[in-house]
């Protein structure tokens, strides 16, 4: 097969849960769209990490599945929540072919249901009878997995680089916001939905005062608001003449428009979660703390990044074996490589 392939087909990406592994899907979304330039291409997401790609040019729709809500929310729900109902969505756009970008045994009987003909994705949890094509999951980045699916394919892979884009509208209402005071912006991502990767509340407080008393940083968090509570804990531990250089964006910028807040931040720091990985996207520098995921897998892409990871991983909490100097050296290391001012 010649590519560019300019046959008009309707091409279908799965790529739901997680917001990080989402982000990671870009390069694989732009490969695709080179190689089938006339083709409509959906890309099947959660609601939560499918909103990383709405601004994303190389897919046509978002499409949105549920499947991990639970009693009165999934009743309510105006996406499909169960593999039936989804199938029978997709089976009504008639897609010609669809590449699955995750692992599961379901995710590969999802299209089959929909009856999508083409299928491609991960010989893992014993799914390979239900692909056309596949490709081991070897252990490399996920970005050079997801790729690997193109490679399986036949569809040339022209590179792997990271981007990402914001809105202009909220870019300004960002930069509105932000004081003019010269100081570098740092972005805290201090709160996983997975208790092993967590550091500690008190000592973000302990980093967040070096930063802002010794550094000349602002900080800025934007999370979920249900974390609210664990960044209260961080600020009870920053005095009070202090928290003026610290901004809380939660409640102002949802998972789409972070992305404008990435356009100011000079360097992320915080343990390993979706939103580092979108600071990476833009070409944020990054110090993530790794705890029991693999860093060589999941490391911020392409993008300068230093990981912190204890030597020991046993116990329900191994991050606690970094401490506050170790990520004050690494801060420190990174600063010296940035402009002395804004």
């Amino acid at each position: 097969m010649a590519f560019p392939d300019p046959r008009p087909l309707r091409l279908l990406v799965i790529r739901y849960r997680f917001i990080g592994d989402t982000v990671l899907a870009i390069p694989f979304l732009r490969n695709l769209r080179h190689a089938f330039p006339a083709a409509t291409i959906d890309v099947l997401a959660e609601p939560g990490s499918g909103a990383t790609l709405l601004r994303c040019p190389y897919k046509n729709e978002l499409l949105y599945f549920a499947p991990r809500l639970k009693g009165a929310a999934r009743k309510k729900s105006p996406y499909p929540t169960t593999l039936l109902d989804c199938a029978r969505q997709l089976r009504a756009r008639r897609y010609d072919r669809v590449y699955i970008l995750r692992r599961s045994f379901s995710s590969a009987i999802l299209p089959l249901l929909a009856g999508i003909p083409h299928r491609v994705g991960f010989a893992t949890e014993g799914r390979r009878w239900l692909l056309q094509r596949s490709t081991p999951y070897p252990d490399k980045h996920e970005v050079e997995c997801f790729l690997d699916i193109l490679r399986a394919d036949g569809i040339p892979v022209d590179d792997g680089h990271n981007e990402n884009w914001s809105d202009p509208v909220t870019d300004r209402r960002v930069a509105a916001h932000l004081p003019p005071n010269g100081r570098r912006r740092i972005f805290i991502c201090a709160k996983s939905v997975f208790r092993p990767k967590d550091w500690a509340a008190d000592r973000f407080s302990e980093l967040v005062r070096w930063l802002i008393a010794e550094r000349n940083c602002e900080i800025h968090f934007c999370d979920s608001p249900g974390n609210a509570p664990y960044y209260l804990e961080i600020m009870s531990g920053v005095p009070e003449t202090l928290r003026s250089h610290c901004h809380d964006w939660s409640t102002e910028l949802n998972i789409a428009d972070v992305s404008s807040l990435f356009r100011f931040i000079d360097v992320a720091i915080g343990i390993d979660t979706g939103l580092l990985h979108i600071a990476a996207s833009f070409h944020v520098p990054v110090i993530a703390l790794f705890g029991p995921l693999e860093p060589w897998r999941w490391h911020p892409w392409d993008t300068e990044h230093t990981i912190l990871r204890p030597g020991d991983l046993s116990g329900p909490q191994p991050l606690l074996r970094i401490t506050v100097a170790d990520v004050q050296a690494a801060a420190d290391r990174q600063f010296a490589k940035l402009p002395s001012a804004r």
